[in-house]
């Protein structure tokens, strides 16, 4: 009679319903968890804003402004022509000295980025029809930053050069125009592209770092014990811990979004419809990812360790968000076709300046659930053999 009792009592258990019950029960537990923690408000709500004013005012690709030191060794109507052209350029804040020897300590201290240097001869070449040089000296231990001025430098001297062309009636374009045209981002903003990459950013550390805390939590405060009395299976297990976590994450990118339109003024020519997919698909690794670390550790310190070393890094750095994946090494490269933000990040980048392209969102979709698959499967076994 009694294996009759159990047997019914397991079936009654295993009922849609029933399901459903329990996990709807574990979906409340853990939010009223949420509400009752600051720290994952804090995680979800607040370090997301820090990081987007961050990325939107503090991070700049843009060398603009850029200080630089110019030296006139021999004062002319010409040379000072040509200082004019550094004076009017939106690229640098020109200091002027007479003796190189002058801007060589604040080289050395970064307090310049280069000094253009302009010799005593050459006026003199310039009369003479002779082609004048000029000196560039730049610090190449930021090595982007001197391509940039060198670039910078390159095109205010031509322009100086095309100008004193047309005023002696010269021809006034060369044999090949090229009439650039930015599509997208037309002013070259880095903050356009910079900050819809700093929402998979935020995503990222929210989705996994919270849920990489939930079940070491449980261990933790000996309520893992009190679970496994009850008849919840790994899977509703996984499922109640994921759900709260999963409209926190939405809840906070819809945030971050609001803020780079209005606050940042990014332009957002896609739609929503095509930025809570590529967001919700995105979760799935990321939660994934969470419960896998959280089912194989038991210690909420050193489960959010591996979450920072495992998901947060890897999606700044490997990403395509900072660093150009093209410009990597090979095996590098390799290893970033397993980082979820690398999927996310072109899709965000065309929703807000480009529009929904479909054709990238779907594939790129389709390796985010590949991923997450393998995550939860990973966690729901890791949760299985625990719970046994």
């Amino acid at each position: 009679m009694s294996g009759k009792v159990d047997r019914s009592g397991l079936e009654a258990a295993m009922r849609p319903a029933a399901r459903l019950k329990r996990i709807g029960a574990l979906i409340g537990k853990e939010s009223k968890q949420i509400m009752r923690d600051p720290s994952s408000i804090l995680i979800a709500l607040v370090l997301p804003l820090i990081l987007l004013f961050i990325f939107g005012y503090g991070v700049s690709l843009d060398a603009r402004q850029t200080r630089i030191g110019l030296v006139i060794e021999s004062p002319s109507a010409v040379t000072e022509e040509l200082a004019a052209s550094f004076d009017g350029s939106r690229y640098f804040s020109v200091q002027r000295a007479s003796d190189r020897r002058t801007f060589e300590t604040a080289l050395v201290e970064g307090r310049v980025r280069g000094i253009v240097v302009i010799p005593a001869a050459f006026t003199e070449d310039v009369s003479a029809g002779r082609q004048p040089q000029v000196q560039l000296l730049l610090d190449g231990g930021e090595p982007n930053t001197a391509s940039l001025v060198d670039g910078y430098v390159r095109g205010v001297l031509a322009g100086w050069a095309q100008q004193r062309a047309v005023a002696a009636g010269a021809a006034a374009e060369p044999a090949i125009s090229v009439a650039p045209r930015y599509w997208f981002n037309a002013e070259l903003e880095s903050r356009n592209f910079l900050v819809p990459g700093s929402v998979a950013i935020v995503m990222t550390l929210v989705g996994t770092l919270l849920t990489s805390l939930v079940i070491a939590r449980e261990w933790e405060r000996g309520t893992m014990e009190a679970i496994m009395a009850t008849p919840v299976t790994a899977g509703e297990l996984l499922i109640g811990k994921v759900v709260p976590y999963f409209v926190l994450a939405l809840l906070s990118m819809t945030l971050c979004v609001v803020l780079a339109v209005f606050q940042f003024g990014v332009p957002l020519r896609g739609s929503l419809i095509a930025l809570y997919i590529l967001s919700a698909t995105f979760l799935i690794p990321a939660l994934g990812q969470g419960l896998l670390i959280s089912a194989a550790t038991k210690n909420q310190f050193l489960a959010s360790q591996v979450a920072l070393v495992s998901a947060f890094l890897p999606a700044f750095l490997l990403s395509g968000f900072i660093f150009e994946i093209g410009s990597m090494p090979w095996p590098i490269r390799l290893l970033t076709h397993i980082v979820p933000a690398r999927y996310l990040i072109p899709g965000l980048q065309s929703v807000f300046l480009s529009g929904d392209v479909w054709p990238l969102f779907l594939t790129n979709m389709a390796a985010m659930l590949v991923i997450g698959a393998v995550f939860f499967l990973l966690a729901a076994r890791n949760s299985r053999k625990r719970l046994q």
